[in-house]
């Protein structure tokens, strides 16, 4: 009560917003499979997606031809989304994430159906996740990346050996 209130003068200045601050959902096509998790699990149903299959040719002769799921549309309601962040927990891909994102108003309530386009562009605005404890153990992904890549190394080195003899 004894200080003077400070009003953040918004359009002018930006807000500091917190850390994984919860905006709008970004979408990374790329890790897209179309499992539909986070449709079937959205308690709003406000996510739309379409997909079609597709043939991919064997990748060796004599094998056989495979098939898959390729992303058509892939929208997001949000004036029916309630943010819970379901879809992005379920997506076993990591293909959502949240982004800092805020300013999206519509003045007609149909334009907040938001495409894949709007969404990948809002990806880009993710902050990177925060930065693992030093003290915890190696990621098994990692240290199997890097022991392969070791021991490609090590091959590359003894092979190198072997045309100077």
């Amino acid at each position: 009560m004894t200080k003077r209130s400070h009003t953040a003068q918004y359009p002018d200045k930006q807000p500091e917003l917190p850390p994984r601050t919860r905006g709008v959902i970004g979408l990374f096509e790329e890790n897209c499979t179309v499992c539909m998790l986070c449709a079937r699990e959205c308690p709003d149903w406000c996510i739309y997606i379409d997909s079609h299959k597709e043939t991919v040719p064997a990748a060796t002769p004599g094998g056989r031809e495979r098939s898959r799921n390729v992303l058509d549309r892939f929208a997001i309601d949000f004036s029916l989304c309630m943010y819970c962040g379901i879809c992005i927990e379920v997506c076993p891909f990591d293909a959502l994430f949240w982004s800092p994102e805020f300013e999206y108003a519509e003045t007609d309530i149909h334009e907040l159906t938001h495409e894949r386009d709007k969404l990948r562009e809002w990806m880009w605005t993710v902050p990177e996740p925060p930065a693992l404890d030093p003290r915890a153990e190696e990621p098994k992904e990692i240290a199997a990346a890097r022991k392969a890549a070791e021991k490609a190394a090590a091959a590359a080195v003894a092979e190198a050996q072997e045309g100077q003899e």
